[in-house]
């Protein structure tokens, strides 16, 4: 039978645009050498590429061929065949976690005796769990059995053509002689424990490849309506979470305020005018940063944000003046404080109630302050503008499902 790859391309691309973004980025090669299909980094050029036999494909319903691509897809998006796999475990191990982790987003999808969590001898697994965690908790009978997808070395066997590994959809029976739940795909390309320094940076780039291509695809998916597909909430969250580049938001927060000094000159006849020495008096210039911190005094901010928040800059009182603005709805007055250069501060809660940023804002553009920092979980209209810098604080949720977006700085609070 014959089988047109690019058709099913083409139909993910209606269907799941997010993968179909993704499988763009992929090199595809199809092969005789491997009975069914495999993702792998190629050492040459540090590519990630499926390599596929076409007959395997030709032999299953249109549904499953679309859950075989996705399933391959998930394993690079789950860094299964790169940096995730754990040192001195038996392959077959992380082999049969890795699939028991993608294929409970697949139930359905696969063809018959693969992995799946809650199915056969993985009935009292339960689905969505991470690898690691099916590693942890794979059945004692289950630990080190051969699956399909591998020979027991994991070595590349005879074929033509011009995939690598292979191992194979080899029959795998219980006592009993019926078939066991496997690995149907490929894995011998993962297990390359060599120290080649060739082969590291292939790898290497082929990461960086990997995460500019799903960014691509995260971006372009998130441009629809249904653009992610059948991609679960959690794993759109994990994936987004991962593309964000990791800042320090501590020092992102003392260049904010550092950047937000306003400097003021006054005369002074104990400094030398460096135009005019001994004729006019020199400048003394005194800088100093006068920030709006404004606190978010809903329920959804946790107090643990607000401790965390408040310890650092309890650290960064030296470099500035604070005004403390608790807001809700509207700003209290009578609660706004002046936390001076030097002092130590307490985090409290003062008041309860909705929320909305013009608030704040307006309270900014009216008084002399040099910089607006926000800390809130982004539940709430985008606000209008504001005349001073303005950053915003908020948790891990808050910044992947923001109310608003925006193009000033948003930092992620952490504890780390």
């Amino acid at each position: 039978m014959s089988f047109d790859l690019k058709l099913h391309a083409y139909r993910l691309l209606r269907e799941e645009p997010f993968f179909a973004a993704l499988s763009r980025k992929i090199e595809k090669k199809a092969s005789q050498a491997i009975p069914t299909a495999g993702v792998r980094v190629n050492p040459d050029n540090g590519h990630f590429e499926m390599i596929y036999n076409p007959e395997f494909f030709a032999s299953l319903p249109d549904d499953q061929v679309r859950g075989v691509l996705k399933h391959e897809f998930y394993h690079l998006i789950f860094e299964h065949v790169t940096s995730r796999k754990p040192e001195n475990i038996d392959p077959m191990k992380w082999n049969i976690a890795a699939d028991l982790a993608i294929n409970s987003h697949l139930v359905g999808e696969l063809p018959d005796n693969c992995c799946m969590p809650g199915v056969g001898p993985f009935e009292d697994l339960p689905k969505g769990m991470t690898a690691e965690w099916y590693l942890a908790n794979l059945p004692e009978d289950e630990e080190g059995e051969q699956g399909e997808g591998e020979d027991g070395e994991g070595e590349p066997q005879e074929g033509d053509g011009d995939g690598s590994g292979s191992g194979g959809q080899q029959e795998n029976k219980d006592n009993n002689g019926d078939s066991k739940p496997g690995n149907f795909d490929d894995h011998s390309g993962w297990h390359d424990d060599s120290n080649d320094a060739a082969k590291q940076a292939a790898n290497a780039l082929a990461k960086e490849r990997l995460k500019n291509a799903m960014k691509e695809a995260a971006q372009e998916a998130s441009k629809k309506a249904g653009g992610w597909g059948s991609v679960g909430q959690s794993v759109k969250e994990d994936i987004i979470a991962r593309l964000q580049s990791k800042v320090d938001w501590r020092k992102v927060l003392r260049y904010f305020i550092k950047t937000s000094q306003r400097s003021h000159k006054s005369s002074s006849v104990k400094r030398i005018n460096k135009r005019y020495a001994y004729i006019h008096p020199g400048k003394k210039v005194r800088r100093q940063a006068k920030i709006a911190i404004a606190i978010d005094q809903s329920g959804s901010v946790s107090d643990d944000m607000l401790e965390v928040f408040f310890s650092e800059l309890n650290k960064l009182a030296k470099l500035a003046e604070f005004t403390v603005v608790p807001f809700d709805t509207s700003v209290d007055q009578s609660k706004i404080y002046v936390w001076k250069k030097g002092k130590r501060q307490k985090a409290e809660r003062v008041m309860c109630g909705g929320t909305c940023f013009d608030a704040p804002t307006d309270w900014a553009n009216s008084n002399s302050v040099d910089g607006l920092i926000i800390l809130t979980d982004m539940e709430a209209p985008k606000p209008k503008a504001c005349k001073v810098q303005r950053m915003w604080m908020t948790d891990q949720r808050g910044a992947q499902q923001p109310y608003f977006q925006t193009k000033e700085r948003v930092l992620v609070l952490d504890d780390k």
